[in-house]
C-alpha cells in the first residue's frame, strides 16, 4: 500500500507541476522552466510524451523475453506474462502516438505529416497489430504460445531501428532527427538542455510511470491467469 501512496503522489506532482509551473526566457526560480526555442510552451509535454514512448520500448522487450523464456521451457505462464507485456506495449504505443499527434498539431499545425517518427510509431503498431490478430485466429494454446512467441522475437527486432535509428538517420521535424543542427527545434531537448527543476520532473515522470506499467503488468497477468482457470472450470462443469 506504502508504494502505491508514493506512486500517486509521484504522478500528481508530475502532472500539476509539468502543466502548472511556467516557462521563461531565464529561470530565477525553482519552480520555473527555461525556453527551449521552437518548443516554448510545447516542451511541456515531454513530461508524459517521452514515459509512453518509453513504456512502449519496455513493453515489447518483456514480451520478447519472456517469448525466449516460453521457447525454452514451454510453460504457459511466460507466454501469459509475455501476452500482458505486449497488451501493454501496444496501448501505450498508442498513447504514444497520440500525445505526438497532439503535439504535432501545436508545433508544426498538423495532427499528422508523416515524419519519420510518425511513420516508425505506426509501422510499429501494424506490427504488433498483426500479432494480436495472429494469437486470436489459433485456437491450441500451444501453437498460439509457440508462434506468438517466435513472432514476438522476430518483431522486437524492427523496435530499435524503428525507435531510436530510423528516426535519427532521417531528417525530419521531430526533435533529434538528422537535420537537428539546423533546426531550432532540435538539439536542445535530445541533449536535455534542461535546468534541474525541469530534470527532475522528467525523471520522476519516467519513474512514476515506470511503476505504474510495472503495476499494471502484474494486474494484467493476473487476470489472465484468473480468466484461463475459469474457463477451464466452465468447460469441465
Amino acid at each position: 500500500m506504502v508504494w502505491k501512496i508514493f506512486l500517486f503522489i509521484i504522478l500528481a506532482f508530475v502532472s500539476i507541476a509539468g502543466i502548472s509551473f511556467p516557462i521563461v526566457e531565464n529561470p530565477k526560480a525553482w519552480y520555473q522552466f527555461p525556453l527551449i526555442p521552437g518548443l516554448e510552451e510545447n516542451a511541456k509535454i515531454i513530461f508524459f510524451h517521452v514515459p509512453t514512448a518509453w513504456l512502449t520500448v519496455i513493453g515489447f522487450l518483456m514480451s520478447t523475453v519472456f517469448s525466449i523464456k516460453y521457447l525454452r521451457k514451454r510453460n504457459l505462464d511466460d507466454d501469459a506474462k509475455s501476452y500482458a507485456a505486449a497488451q501493454l506495449g501496444l496501448m501505450f504505443c498508442i498513447l504514444a502516438t497520440v500525445t505526438g499527434a497532439v503535439w504535432a498539431k501545436f508545433a508544426w499545425g498538423s495532427y499528422w505529416s508523416w515524419d519519420p517518427r510518425q511513420t516508425s510509431i505506426f509501422a510499429l503498431l501494424l506490427i504488433y497489430g498483426a500479432w494480436f490478430a495472429l494469437r486470436s485466429s489459433i485456437e491450441s494454446e500451444d501453437k498460439r504460445a509457440t508462434l506468438s512467441a517466435v513472432y514476438s522475437i522476430i518483431a522486437f527486432v524492427t523496435v530499435p531501428f524503428f525507435v531510436f535509428i530510423m528516426p535519427r538517420i532521417m531528417d525530419g521535424l521531430h526533435p533529434g532527427s538528422a537535420d537537428d543542427k539546423f533546426s531550432p527545434s532540435g538539439g536542445p531537448v535530445v541533449n536535455f538542455q534542461m535546468n534541474s527543476s525541469m530534470l527532475l520532473i522528467f525523471f520522476l515522470s519516467l519513474i512514476g510511470f515506470t511503476i505504474l506499467y510495472y503495476w499494471m503488468w502484474k494486474l494484467g497477468y493476473k487476470s489472465l491467469l484468473y480468466k484461463e482457470k475459469l474457463n477451464k472450470k466452465l468447460i469441465r462443469g
